[in-house]
């Protein structure tokens, strides 16, 4: 059988087996192997089925995983969670420091925990501050917005809402429901993805160099650990409500002449919520992922306490605050500054201790085979391809922070624009977003120099290429313009190489501009154009061209942000360009954020393993693994995550892969060299095609030994044919990452790999 996986984009079955005559053999409308209506009874009816000489293709297709309904265009809400996830599981690969792994790891779920802060305390920030405190107490703005004139003291006349701490009991309803949705998508997405088991197995040992995680039984089984993380992060949405709603009640009641009683209750809410907070931190620290056997059980009792006492504790919050204080006005800011401030200091410190730990495990000494150990060696070169040096995880940590942060400053900006039409009745949002959106315009220069180098380079290659399309084709000095064009298509796509370097730019900037905001925040007290007073007149039209700007920025990002997800909830089209981002996001299990987009990789992998050890299990046929781009990349999971006797009877072949391009560089720790090398040591066989113009798919670079014949092919032709002749009497089309069927080389490679299956008795590896 040839067990056909498709990659990024999806692709229907019809088009997969070539046939608009298909049949689904198992699975639901979400995934599902489909074969064509003649193959039906391949393998399970008469003796001539069975006999015959031909493979039996089936097509297992995966695309509504990531682009299903309209509501997961919600999932863009959820991309600094994503981002941060990826950070987890790209730490470098080092068995030997097993306490360094789990500080690693630790250190992450901490970025992820603050990320649900912030994202909880910017919907504070909009309902709580600048509506409920600040345009609702202010006669003038409330005025402009009739919908708030029952919470405003002047239009209502003193009514019962209008007095401060109802007004915020009231507003807290947003970043409650905000919570409530967060946890309901991954209450639903864990239902219907970490909850489907994969293959019982038993856990191969892990004393060889090319040991990876990715073939323990419950690597692909993270039911317990988002269980558990679920209720933290839930719980502290909850506190982050109840801390924004009760702080300024208990500020009023300790003023001289206040409340005894209120000022002892406050007290002790604000010692139940630091209770609340070391609870929730500790689950989180507690426990990271069990993956050497399917843990089945849930903390019945954690999952549903902990979010419950966080709501109970909010409930009596917001009873607290919403008690009657004569003499309470709204005036000025809530105390934000304070909050976005710590969360920017506490994101900082996190990055900068994980990059720490990186370079520990990254200078920690690989294991290394001993001669004639049957273990395959690492070469130096693949040892160093590794992204960033081991810093790649802490390099997107940070932009999952920078992330949070301009979403959250975004939200916040906009709505006080719109709120504050003439920019005078309003304080406006805390300071520090203010300077966060000041810091955007410089780093914008900085990525367009960066651009621009990255151009230039880019064109040198596209000229230097040249000379390389004239002497593969062989046709002296063609057509320039054609010459050209195939020069650029190889030098553009070699800007995948370039990505280490625009994300180590980027979040070195990041993290220089965020600390400079920082300061700049919290040393004047004062945006940047009032900081700039009194200062020389080009400081000063810096400081307000950069607060312009960046406010400006910020919103037109905003904006777009909001549009591109009601598109994507209209447009079936537009929603699957979102599903090719999740397709690369969303492969690896929610290790760090539960609110993250769910890991379709969760039902994919057990969905391939079952059906290919069932298959070979009951036939005792052989099998090929034919994987296009992502799909070759589950492909290779589900291989890991067979017995190594079912593991021998498969092949694979992988065309447009970027097994070793972007996982085996990003994520070193479970793709490195000397995984991929064991793996082809212990399948059956693995050819693997390319292109020079394809951006995504590479070399996987194991060369021929005792492991079997050398994986890669010589890079494809492309185009097929340098102009017009008798096979290709038209212009042949630069294809870049697809169509590789397309290509004569790709049905000789898949018949050479049939071949090698076909006999009964295995033949030897060399």
């Amino acid at each position: 059988m040839e067990l056909l996986v498709h990659g990024v984009g999806g692709a229907t079955p019809e088009k997969m087996l070539s046939d608009p005559r298909t049949v689904r053999i198992t699975g639901d409308d979400t995934a599902a192997v489909f074969r064509r209506a003649e193959d039906v009874t391949a393998d399970t009816g008469p003796a001539d089925d069975r006999g015959r000489d031909a493979p039996v293709p089936e097509a297992y297709v995966w695309s509504n995983l990531t682009s299903g309904n309209g509501t997961r265009a919600l999932w863009l809400l959820l991309l600094p969670f994503m981002v941060v996830n990826l950070a987890h599981w790209m730490r470098p690969a080092a068995r030997e420091r097993l306490r360094a792994v789990r500080v690693y790891g630790l250190l992450v779920r901490l970025a992820a925990l603050s990320l649900t802060v912030l994202l909880v305390a910017a919907a504070c920030e909009v309902a709580l501050d600048l509506t409920a405190w600040q345009c609702a107490g202010t006669t003038a703005c409330a005025g402009r917005h009739s919908w708030l004139g029952f919470l405003s003291p002047a239009v209502s006349d003193g009514g019962w809402w209008s007095l401060p701490g109802r007004r915020l009991a009231l507003a807290a309803l947003v970043p409650t429901a905000l919570t409530g949705l967060l946890w309901y998508l991954s209450h639903r997405t864990w239902r219907a993805y970490e909850s489907q088991e994969p293959l019982d197995l038993t856990s191969e040992p892990e004393n060889g160099a090319g040991h990876t995680a990715l073939g323990r039984p419950g690597f692909w089984y993270g039911r317990r650990l988002v269980a558990r993380l679920r209720a933290a992060h839930t719980a502290a949405g909850l506190l982050t409500v109840a801390a924004a709603v009760g702080t300024a009640a208990v500020r009023q009641d300790r003023r001289p002449g206040g409340p005894p009683l209120l000022d002892v209750l406050g007290r002790l809410l604000e010692a139940s919520l630091v209770a609340g907070a070391l609870a929730t931190v500790w689950v989180v620290c507690r426990r990271g992922r069990s993956e050497h056997r399917l843990d089945r059980r849930l903390d019945a009792h954690l999952v549903h306490r902990l979010p419950s006492a966080a709501l109970v504790l909010l409930a009596l919050t917001l009873v607290y605050a919403g008690w009657e204080r004569p003499g309470w006005h709204s005036e000025g800011r809530l105390p934000g500054d304070a909050t976005f401030g710590a969360l920017a200091l506490a994101q900082g410190a996190l990055v900068i201790a994980l990059a720490v730990v990186a370079r520990i495990l990254h200078h920690c000494p690989r294991e290394r085979s001993a001669p004639g150990d049957g273990s395959a060696a690492v070469p130096h070169f693949q040892q160093e391809r590794c992204a960033l040096h081991g810093l790649g995880g802490p390099a997107v940590a940070m932009l999952a922070c920078a992330l949070g942060g301009v979403m959250s400053g975004g939200v916040s900006q906009r709505v006080s624009d719109w709120l504050d039409g003439t920019g005078t009745s309003l304080d406006g949002p805390p300071v520090l977003l203010t300077w966060q959106a000041s810091v955007i315009p410089v780093l914008i220069v900085v990525l367009l120099a960066l651009c621009a180098l990255l151009a230039r380079r880019t064109v040198l290659l596209t000229r230097a290429e040249q000379d390389a399309v004239v002497r593969d084709y062989g046709v002296g000095h063609g057509d320039p313009a054609h010459t050209r064009r195939i020069a650029r298509a190889r030098a553009m796509a070699t800007l995948t190489d370039r990505a280490p370097l625009l994300v180590a730019v980027t979040s070195a900037a990041t993290l220089i501009l965020g600390a400079g905001a920082l300061a700049g925040a919290f040393s004047t007290g004062k945006t940047p154009v009032r900081a700039g007073d009194g200062a020389q007149p080009f400081v000063q039209g810096a400081a307000q061209t950069a607060q312009a700007l960046g406010s400006w920025l910020i919103g037109l990002g905003f904006v777009l942000f909001v549009t591109w997800g009601r598109r994507a909830y209209k447009d079936p089209s537009a929603r699957r360009t979102i599903g090719i981002l999740w397709d690369v996001g969303t492969f690896w299990p929610r290790a760090a954020h539960p609110f993250a987009p769910p890991c379709y990789a969760e039902r994919a992998v057990p969905d391939l393993t079952w059906r290919i050890a069932g298959w070979t299990r009951a036939t005792g046929g052989r099998l090929v693994i034919s994987g296009h781009s992502q799909g070759s990349v589950l492909a290779a999971a589900a291989a890991w995550q067979l017995k190594p006797s079912d593991r021998r009877r498969v092949a694979l072949l992988t065309y447009g892969s970027p097994i070793e391009r972007l996982y085996g560089r990003w994520f070193p720790a479970h793709f490195g060299p000397a995984a991929l090398a064991a793996l082809h040591e212990d399948i059956a066989c693995w050819r693997n095609l390319y292109r020079l113009t394809d951006p995504i798919g590479g070399p996987i670079r194991l060369s021929g030994d005792d492991c079997g014949p050398q994986v890669d092919r010589e890079p494809l032709t492309d185009p097929l044919a340098y102009g017009r002749d008798e096979e290709h009497p038209l212009p042949a089309p630069v294809l870049g990452h697809s169509d590789y069927q397309a290509d004569p080389a790709f049905a000789q490679e898949r018949g050479k790999l049939l071949g090698r299956l076909r006999p009964e008795v295995p033949q030897q590896r060399a």
